[in-house]
Protein backbone atom coordinates (compact mmCIF):
# COMPACT_ATOMS: atom_id res chain seq x y z
CA UNK A 1 0.00 0.00 0.00
CA UNK A 2 1.43 3.21 -0.67
CA UNK A 3 2.14 6.45 1.89
CA UNK A 4 -0.94 8.46 0.61
CA UNK A 5 -3.73 5.15 1.12
CA UNK A 6 -2.23 4.40 4.33
CA UNK A 7 -2.53 7.99 5.34
CA UNK A 8 -5.79 8.09 3.73
CA UNK A 9 -7.15 5.15 5.06
CA UNK A 10 -6.05 5.74 8.83
CA UNK A 11 -6.97 9.12 8.89
CA UNK A 12 -10.49 7.95 7.77
CA UNK A 13 -10.46 4.99 10.57
CA UNK A 14 -9.79 8.03 13.45
CA UNK A 15 -12.57 10.04 11.78
CA UNK A 16 -10.19 12.53 10.35
CA UNK A 17 -10.93 12.13 6.02
CA UNK A 18 -8.78 14.10 4.12
CA UNK A 19 -8.86 16.26 1.07
CA UNK A 20 -6.99 16.28 -1.90
CA UNK A 21 -4.66 19.56 -0.80
CA UNK A 22 -4.18 18.06 2.81
CA UNK A 23 -3.33 14.58 1.35
CA UNK A 24 -0.99 16.16 -0.99
CA UNK A 25 0.87 18.19 2.06
CA UNK A 26 1.37 15.64 4.66
CA UNK A 27 2.87 13.62 1.05
CA UNK A 28 5.24 16.39 0.35
CA UNK A 29 5.61 16.71 4.54
CA UNK A 30 6.50 13.17 4.36
CA UNK A 31 9.12 13.65 1.64
CA UNK A 32 10.82 16.90 2.88
CA UNK A 33 11.02 14.86 6.55
CA UNK A 34 12.68 11.60 4.90
CA UNK A 35 15.09 13.75 3.14
CA UNK A 36 16.51 16.19 5.51
CA UNK A 37 16.46 13.29 8.15
CA UNK A 38 19.29 11.67 6.25
CA UNK A 39 21.37 14.27 7.57
CA UNK A 40 19.30 15.52 11.05
CA UNK A 41 18.87 12.69 13.17
CA UNK A 42 14.54 13.87 12.80
CA UNK A 43 12.74 10.64 13.25
CA UNK A 44 14.26 6.94 13.75
CA UNK A 45 10.87 6.04 11.79
CA UNK A 46 11.89 6.10 8.06
CA UNK A 47 9.36 3.58 6.73
CA UNK A 48 7.04 5.69 4.65
CA UNK A 49 3.89 3.35 5.83
CA UNK A 50 5.14 3.82 9.21
CA UNK A 51 5.15 7.57 9.33
CA UNK A 52 2.05 7.84 7.78
CA UNK A 53 0.63 6.10 10.81
CA UNK A 54 2.95 6.74 13.87
CA UNK A 55 3.91 10.45 12.87
CA UNK A 56 0.72 11.73 10.79
CA UNK A 57 -2.21 9.81 11.86
CA UNK A 58 -1.02 9.66 15.40
CA UNK A 59 -0.70 13.16 15.72
CA UNK A 60 -4.73 13.64 14.96
CA UNK A 61 -5.59 11.41 17.47
CA UNK A 62 -5.64 14.29 19.70
CA UNK A 63 -7.56 16.95 17.12
CA UNK A 64 -11.61 17.80 18.75
CA UNK A 65 -12.83 20.81 16.04
CA UNK A 66 -14.34 22.21 19.62
CA UNK A 67 -10.97 22.89 21.14
CA UNK A 68 -8.79 23.42 18.30
CA UNK A 69 -10.19 25.13 15.41
CA UNK A 70 -9.69 28.86 15.27
CA UNK A 71 -7.81 28.57 18.32
CA UNK A 72 -4.25 29.16 19.39
CA UNK A 73 -2.26 26.20 19.97
CA UNK A 74 1.05 25.55 20.96
CA UNK A 75 3.18 22.32 20.90
CA UNK A 76 6.33 22.38 23.36
CA UNK A 77 9.33 19.95 22.12
CA UNK A 78 8.28 19.64 18.59
CA UNK A 79 11.33 17.87 17.45
CA UNK A 80 9.99 17.34 13.88
CA UNK A 81 6.74 19.00 14.24
CA UNK A 82 4.68 15.94 15.77
CA UNK A 83 1.67 16.36 16.80
CA UNK A 84 2.16 21.00 16.04
CA UNK A 85 2.31 20.46 11.50
CA UNK A 86 -0.52 17.51 10.84
CA UNK A 87 -3.20 19.35 13.21
CA UNK A 88 -2.64 22.15 11.29
CA UNK A 89 -2.51 20.90 7.94
CA UNK A 90 -5.83 19.37 8.70
CA UNK A 91 -7.05 22.20 10.49
CA UNK A 92 -6.05 25.79 8.91
CA UNK A 93 -7.51 27.97 11.16
CA UNK A 94 -5.64 27.45 14.20
CA UNK A 95 -2.72 29.64 15.16
CA UNK A 96 0.13 27.36 15.81
CA UNK A 97 3.33 27.67 17.69
CA UNK A 98 5.89 25.35 17.69
CA UNK A 99 8.91 24.97 20.68
CA UNK A 100 11.78 23.79 20.34
CA UNK A 101 15.38 23.74 22.21
CA UNK A 102 16.85 22.77 18.47
CA UNK A 103 17.56 25.74 16.33
CA UNK A 104 18.17 22.98 13.70
CA UNK A 105 14.96 21.28 13.86
CA UNK A 106 13.49 25.07 13.64
CA UNK A 107 15.33 25.83 10.93
CA UNK A 108 13.59 22.52 9.26
CA UNK A 109 10.29 23.22 10.25
CA UNK A 110 10.46 26.77 9.04
CA UNK A 111 11.51 24.85 5.50
CA UNK A 112 8.43 22.79 5.81
CA UNK A 113 5.99 25.49 6.77
CA UNK A 114 7.06 27.83 4.04
CA UNK A 115 6.67 24.97 1.40
CA UNK A 116 3.69 24.08 2.43
CA UNK A 117 2.09 27.50 2.49
CA UNK A 118 1.30 26.84 5.77
CA UNK A 119 0.11 30.78 7.32
CA UNK A 120 -0.32 31.54 10.99
CA UNK A 121 2.74 29.12 12.37
CA UNK A 122 5.57 30.63 14.54
CA UNK A 123 8.71 28.71 15.74
CA UNK A 124 10.40 29.34 18.93
CA UNK A 125 13.76 28.62 19.74
CA UNK A 126 13.72 27.85 23.86
CA UNK A 127 13.88 25.00 25.98
CA UNK A 128 10.23 24.54 27.61
CA UNK A 129 11.28 26.37 30.78
CA UNK A 130 12.04 29.69 29.37
CA UNK A 131 9.24 29.68 26.93
CA UNK A 132 7.09 29.48 30.25
CA UNK A 133 8.75 32.59 31.22
CA UNK A 134 8.18 34.66 28.72
CA UNK A 135 5.68 36.94 28.68
CA UNK A 136 4.68 37.40 25.24
CA UNK A 137 4.31 33.17 26.03
CA UNK A 138 2.82 32.53 29.44
CA UNK A 139 -1.03 31.55 29.84
CA UNK A 140 -1.48 32.73 26.20
CA UNK A 141 -2.76 29.73 24.60
CA UNK A 142 -6.25 28.07 24.55
CA UNK A 143 -4.49 24.59 23.59
CA UNK A 144 -1.25 23.18 24.71
CA UNK A 145 -0.09 19.70 23.39
CA UNK A 146 3.53 17.40 23.98
CA UNK A 147 4.35 13.87 22.53
CA UNK A 148 6.79 11.98 23.79
CA UNK A 149 8.66 14.68 25.58
CA UNK A 150 9.44 13.80 29.23
CA UNK A 151 7.65 11.82 31.95
CA UNK A 152 4.27 13.42 33.22
CA UNK A 153 5.33 15.41 36.35
CA UNK A 154 7.86 17.44 34.18
CA UNK A 155 5.90 17.59 31.50
CA UNK A 156 3.39 19.48 33.63
CA UNK A 157 5.50 21.64 34.69
CA UNK A 158 7.18 22.55 30.86
CA UNK A 159 3.22 22.87 29.68
CA UNK A 160 0.83 24.25 32.19
CA UNK A 161 2.08 27.69 32.42
CA UNK A 162 1.94 27.87 29.04
CA UNK A 163 -2.18 27.52 29.37
CA UNK A 164 -4.60 30.15 30.23
CA UNK A 165 -6.86 29.36 32.49
CA UNK A 166 -9.58 28.07 31.00
CA UNK A 167 -7.56 26.52 28.30
CA UNK A 168 -6.25 22.70 28.08
CA UNK A 169 -3.24 20.30 27.80
CA UNK A 170 -3.06 17.13 26.04
CA UNK A 171 -0.37 14.90 27.27
CA UNK A 172 -0.22 11.80 24.19
CA UNK A 173 1.29 9.04 26.26
CA UNK A 174 2.46 5.79 25.25
CA UNK A 175 1.98 2.29 26.82
CA UNK A 176 2.41 3.76 30.47
CA UNK A 177 -0.17 6.28 30.36
CA UNK A 178 -2.00 5.54 33.44
CA UNK A 179 0.77 4.68 35.68
CA UNK A 180 2.33 8.18 34.40
CA UNK A 181 -0.79 10.12 35.04
CA UNK A 182 -1.10 8.76 38.12
CA UNK A 183 2.62 9.99 39.12
CA UNK A 184 1.48 13.26 37.71
CA UNK A 185 -1.65 14.19 39.24
CA UNK A 186 -0.29 15.89 42.34
CA UNK A 187 2.26 18.36 40.46
CA UNK A 188 -0.62 18.54 37.76
CA UNK A 189 -2.48 20.43 40.97
CA UNK A 190 0.48 22.12 42.00
CA UNK A 191 0.60 23.71 38.64
CA UNK A 192 -3.16 24.50 38.02
CA UNK A 193 -4.43 21.87 36.23
CA UNK A 194 -7.32 19.23 36.62
CA UNK A 195 -7.28 15.73 34.86
CA UNK A 196 -10.85 15.27 33.20
CA UNK A 197 -10.13 12.59 30.75
CA UNK A 198 -7.85 10.29 29.61
CA UNK A 199 -8.44 8.49 26.73
CA UNK A 200 -7.11 5.09 25.53
CA UNK A 201 -6.62 4.57 21.71
CA UNK A 202 -4.95 1.71 19.19
CA UNK A 203 -3.74 3.52 15.75
CA UNK A 204 -5.52 1.40 12.88
CA UNK A 205 -3.24 -1.91 12.32
CA UNK A 206 -1.03 -1.62 15.69
CA UNK A 207 -1.29 -3.19 18.96
CA UNK A 208 0.75 -0.61 21.30
CA UNK A 209 -1.75 1.06 23.52
CA UNK A 210 -1.31 4.93 23.15
CA UNK A 211 -3.11 7.39 25.88
CA UNK A 212 -4.46 11.17 25.49
CA UNK A 213 -4.63 12.75 29.09
CA UNK A 214 -7.25 15.83 29.08
CA UNK A 215 -5.52 18.66 31.74
CA UNK A 216 -8.08 21.36 32.13
CA UNK A 217 -6.20 24.90 33.29
CA UNK A 218 -8.52 25.84 36.37
CA UNK A 219 -6.51 28.40 37.65
CA UNK A 220 -3.31 30.46 37.34
CA UNK A 221 0.33 28.43 37.54
CA UNK A 222 2.09 30.07 40.37
CA UNK A 223 4.78 32.69 39.74
CA UNK A 224 7.37 30.33 40.69
CA UNK A 225 6.99 27.74 37.84
CA UNK A 226 8.68 26.73 35.49
CA UNK A 227 11.50 26.16 37.65
CA UNK A 228 15.10 27.08 36.29
CA UNK A 229 15.53 25.25 32.92
CA UNK A 230 16.57 21.47 34.25
CA UNK A 231 15.59 21.46 37.44
CA UNK A 232 12.11 20.28 37.06
CA UNK A 233 13.84 16.34 35.38
CA UNK A 234 16.30 16.77 38.14
CA UNK A 235 13.54 17.26 40.77
CA UNK A 236 10.05 16.58 39.63
CA UNK A 237 6.85 17.86 41.18
CA UNK A 238 5.66 15.94 44.13
CA UNK A 239 6.23 12.41 42.72
CA UNK A 240 6.63 10.00 45.82
CA UNK A 241 9.72 7.64 46.59
CA UNK A 242 9.35 4.48 45.89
Amino acid sequence: MSYSETLRQGMEAIGCPLTEEQTARFERYKDLLLEVNQNLNLTAITDPDEVALKHMVDSLTVYDPARFHNRTVADVGTGAGFPGLPLKIYDSTMRLTLIDSLAKRLHFLETVVADLGLGQVRCVHARAEEAGRDAKLREKFDVVVARAVAPMPVLAEYCLPLVRVGGVFYAMKGSKGMEETEEGRQAISILGGRITDIRNLMLPGLTDKRYIITVEKVKPTGSQYPRRPGVASKKPLAVKKK
